[in-house]
């Protein structure tokens, strides 16, 4: 990809048109191409894509995950495997359970470990230098695409083609490392809101009354006939954690970067503060 600062090439004036003795002059001489009666060399093959165990991960966590979704008793089982209650002893259960007496902590801790592995995996996964390179790069393309579409001019549209092919590659590598990151997020999505409504469930009428001043709400009592209050409530405690934990992932990932090649600010400084 071209440096950011240079100007690119359709912004340069058109090659002048080949001249009637060009062709007359490509044909003297033995050129580059070694003589007539010199075979060409083969194409260079590209090499062979080499296997990841880490990719093999995203795609089984995001099959199971669409399984998940899409069965209801598979969901169940393997949500129960962490612990539901007393009765079904499990991981997380035993370490964030409290034995069903504080549910509401328990919806909290969830949140925070749910939103702490989606920010990390999305953080793992997605570049941050790049995608911002990437972003800058296609709005930069984008005027001086347009300026060459009034203009009017086909040879200054073609010779925006290479770039643009160029730079949807670009673009299409930021997406898939991005959906990779999405395939852990939608597992642990899943597998979390359905733990929390199963130790819900099995907590019993006692504990699932929370009392709010002079008001006491049920956690599986629907709001609004819809979704149940703890659905509610738990998809509350989510937000700030999410937006806590990418923001603060983000800027030790550009502070690291600006160290590692000695950068006086860190990258990107405004794209660090964008949307989580």
């Amino acid at each position: 990809m071209p440096d950011e600062d240079a100007p690119l090439p359709s912004a340069a004036p058109a090659a002048a048109p080949p001249g009637p003795h060009d062709d007359e002059e490509d044909d003297d001489g033995d050129g580059d191409d070694g003589g007539p009666g010199v075979p060409s060399p083969p194409p260079v093959r590209p090499p062979m894509p080499t296997f990841k165990f880490s990719t093999m991960i995203y795609v089984f966590l995001g099959t199971l995950g669409f399984l998940m979704l899409i069965d209801t008793s598979a969901r169940n089982q393997i949500a129960t495997l962490l612990g539901t209650g007393s009765a079904h002893g499990g991981p997380l259960y035993t370490l964030i359970g409290f034995h069903s007496n504080y549910l509401l902590l328990t919806m909290a801790i969830a949140g925070a470990i749910e939103m702490l592995i989606t920010a990390l995996a999305y953080n793992y996964t997605t570049d941050w230098v790049k995608a911002a390179k990437i972003q800058k790069w296609s709005s930069a393309f984008r005027k001086v695409q347009m300026e060459a579409i009034r203009s009017g001019k086909k040879d200054r549209i073609a010779a925006l083609r290479p770039h643009q092919e160029r730079l949807a590659r670009l673009s299409g590598e930021v997406t898939i490392a991005q959906f990779k990151g999405m395939a852990i997020t939608y597992f642990m999505l899943i597998l979390i809101y359905t733990w929390v409504g199963l130790v819900i469930a099995a907590a019993g009428a006692g504990p699932q009354a929370i009392p709010l001043g002079r008001a006491t709400i049920h956690l599986m009592q629907p709001v609004f006939h819809i979704v149940p209050w703890w659905f509610l409530i738990f998809s509350v405690y989510t937000v700030p954690f999410s937006l806590v934990f990418r923001r603060l992932l983000k800027h030790v990932w550009l502070r690291r970067y600006s160290e590692e090649h000695r950068l006086a600010v860190p990258p990107v400084a405004g794209v660090a503060g964008g949307a989580a």
